[in-house]
């Protein structure tokens, strides 16, 4: 989920080789189904197997908190609408175009060349 890594998603926030992540479960995981998420999915535990999961539990990089996430969305789309030349949501999507990038492409539009010294918070060299 987007906003797993925030500070209003459940979870606790870890700290990995240096960096922080949410602890992330999703409804199927065995977790979740054992802390009585099991109905959700027809399991009765009084037949006396064990559960066949259906997701996850895993670590998202911690991200803050959600108003931050939703100030780098909204200014994202600012910035996507004022290139299209579109003033309201509507008519950017009808005027945008998606446009399929190669690994190769999303590669060489990243900053390279350079060793980045301030890190801005919505940019990832590895996304």
């Amino acid at each position: 989920s987007y906003f797993a890594g925030t500070d209003e998603a459940p979870g606790r926030v870890i700290t990995m080789n240096g960096k922080r992540y949410k602890q992330y479960r999703g409804m199927g995981s065995v977790g979740a189904m054992n802390d009585g998420g099991g109905d959700r999915y027809l399991k009765d535990d009084d037949e006396g197997e064990e559960f066949v999961p259906e997701g996850v539990e895993a670590a998202k990089p911690y991200t803050g908190s959600l108003a931050s996430e939703l100030h780098q969305l909204v200014g994202g789309m600012q910035s996507g609408m004022g290139y299209v030349g579109a003033e309201t949501v509507p008519e950017f999507q009808e005027i945008s175009e998606f446009v399929r990038v190669s690994a190769a492409g999303q590669t060489e539009s990243h900053a390279h060349d350079v060793v980045i010294t301030d890190e801005a918070p919505n940019y990832s060299p590895e996304n």
